[in-house]
């Protein structure tokens, strides 16, 4: 694994190996002994924050990920604050960063940069890894790992995400999250997607698409209370109204769409609630305590999914493995 700009690069295996390495990682940073080993992994690389997008829990997981291992990290979040508003090219940006450090990590509100800045570094004779922190309405791999590693967190006593049916609910059309945990999804047997959302903000075709070809079994519906109680998981997402265009989530009633103290009445008791973040009026806060609602811990296990991706991509996963049992009793 170079590049991480889609959620196609990631097998079951891989999948599987993050999983292990981030619960190793978190383990042994408990300890000063084993967060000390980790902070003098990658002391004399860099990393460059490239974040034209306004981000709050991404940006600072990247960031402090990157410290845990020891690497610098430099940021641009602003463009107006770079020589792009002199007219220097996106490829020219990217590729001077590429000077100066040893991994891009980047948000963009536009699809597709990430993708023309790995093309880019393929083509150059130093290049760097390129890491998709977002990228517009199309895919968050990073923010899908740990999804992932969220849900097998929560079934590693009941069969883990196999078999599992797992709601998505809310603007699912422009919900870059969603788009790619569907990828992911599809690694896992016998998982069924159910996608709830106002008809005008269905799932695209596009991934509905790529399930078939991979033999995920979903359904579409715009009632929630049909489907609630069958939900081993839902994931709840808000309004995308960055992507507007006209206006036209003004349009739609959502209210129909969020979870409360009358939707938990009828969801099972073994259901988990996850939700990317920010919320909106989608997910009330006073189902917060419910121990069924995994947000919050799933936002903390954005960290450290992000320190075994980014020990994995600058190649210090095995010696984090191989330390591990000497910090296991600390």
């Amino acid at each position: 694994m170079f590049h991480v700009v889609t959620a196609d690069v990631f097998d079951r295996p891989l999948l599987d190996e993050l999983c292990g390495l981030t619960t190793v990682t978190r383990t042994m940073a408990k300890s000063r002994e084993g967060l000390r080993f980790l902070q003098e992994l990658l002391p004399t690389r860099r990393a460059m924050l490239y974040f034209t997008q306004p981000s709050t829990r991404t940006f600072l997981s990247m960031n402090n990920a990157c410290h845990i291992l020891g690497v610098r990290t430099s940021e641009i979040r602003n463009p107006d604050v770079s020589s792009e508003v002199k007219g220097e090219t996106f490829e020219d940006s990217i590729r001077t960063f590429s000077s100066y450090v040893d991994l891009i990590i980047m948000r963009t509100p536009q699809a597709g940069y990430a993708a023309r800045a790995a093309d880019l570094m393929d083509a150059i004779p130093r290049p760097v890894p390129v890491v998709n922190a977002g990228s517009g309405k199309d895919q968050h791999p990073t923010q899908a790992l740990l999804d992932i590693y969220t849900l097998e967190r929560s079934f590693e006593n009941d069969g883990g995400v196999e078999g599992k049916t797992i709601g998505m609910m809310g603007d699912l059309r422009r919900g870059r999250t969603v788009r790619s945990l569907c990828r992911l999804l599809r690694h896992y047997p016998g998982v069924r997607l159910v996608f709830i959302s106002p008809p005008a903000f269905e799932m695209e075709p596009d991934i509905k698409a790529y399930l078939e070809a991979h033999g995920t079994a979903y359904r579409e519906t715009d009632n929630l209370s049909d489907c609630l109680p069958e939900l081993d998981a839902i994931y709840v997402t808000r309004v995308q109204s960055e992507h507007d265009l006209e206006n036209e989530s003004s349009q739609v009633d959502f209210s129909r769409y969020s979870v409360g103290v009358d939707e938990l009445r009828r969801m099972k008791p073994s259901a988990v609630i996850m939700h990317p973040l920010p919320r909106g009026p989608e997910l009330r806060p006073e189902i917060d305590g419910d121990p069924r609602s995994m947000y919050w811990r799933q936002e903390r296990n954005g960290l450290w999914m992000r320190v075994a991706l980014i020990a994995t991509v600058l190649g210090v996963a095995d010696e984090i493995r191989a330390a591990a049992p000497r910090f296991a009793a600390l």
